[in-house]
């Protein structure tokens, strides 16, 4: 069963990313303010639910909550200031675009930056403990995924349409084959050592 709120604080936001160990594509994260007495049948950490389901909710959570935002940080970010501070900066991104200004904000995991001061925790498993991280994990799953889609029309020989850009067998065979792309992270090992490229 997952909890209302933190804090009991009216304004509190909760906010996850999505996309961390992708070897292609933005990460992406979200945040969201809910109101009391926020429910939805089978909200939950994103990860637990299907994609269809996932989909359901999504036009549910955005139209019910108070405020909601979400940032996609694309890989030459990542590849500038690394994957644990492009999370970081994508949740504080979308958190700055909240209005009203949240009072409290609790977040996915174990890191965090301060953003104008406002109160904070960090919260492992977060997404399956607080409504409004789990409402947040949906949101930044259900866009990166749409994000992804897109860009696999552009280079469909890589299948983003199906592994969202993350370490999959025919992902790092197409990379072998193809090269990477620019949306693709040149920080990461996009190969095991036995494909190195020649870039």
């Amino acid at each position: 069963m997952l909890l209302q709120s933190f804090t009991n604080n009216a304004l509190e936001c909760g906010t996850d990313e999505a996309g961390r160990g992708c070897l292609a594509g933005p990460v992406t994260a979200a945040a969201i303010i809910l109101p009391e007495g926020f429910s939805i049948n089978k909200l939950n950490d994103s990860k637990q639910l299907s994609e269809k389901i996932r989909e359901s909710i999504k036009p549910l959570i955005e139209e019910k909550a108070l405020s909601f935002a979400v940032t996609h940080l694309e890989p030459e970010v990542i590849d500038k200031i690394n994957i644990l501070n492009a999370s970081i900066k994508a949740m504080q991104d979308s958190i700055l675009k909240l209005t009203p200004t949240p009072t409290y904000i609790i977040v996915d995991g174990n890191r965090f930056k301060p953003v104008n001061e406002i109160p904070y925790s960090t919260i492992v498993k977060g997404d399956s403990k607080y409504l409004s991280i789990a409402a947040a994990s949906v949101l930044a799953k259900t866009y990166r995924d749409e994000y992804m889609n897109r860009i696999h029309e552009e280079f469909p020989m890589y299948g983003w349409n199906k592994n969202k850009g993350y370490p999959t067998k025919d992902h790092r065979e197409a990379i072998a084959k193809y090269g990477p792309t620019k949306y693709h992270r040149m920080s990461f090992r996009l190969l095991p050592e036995q494909l190195k490229l020649e870039l």
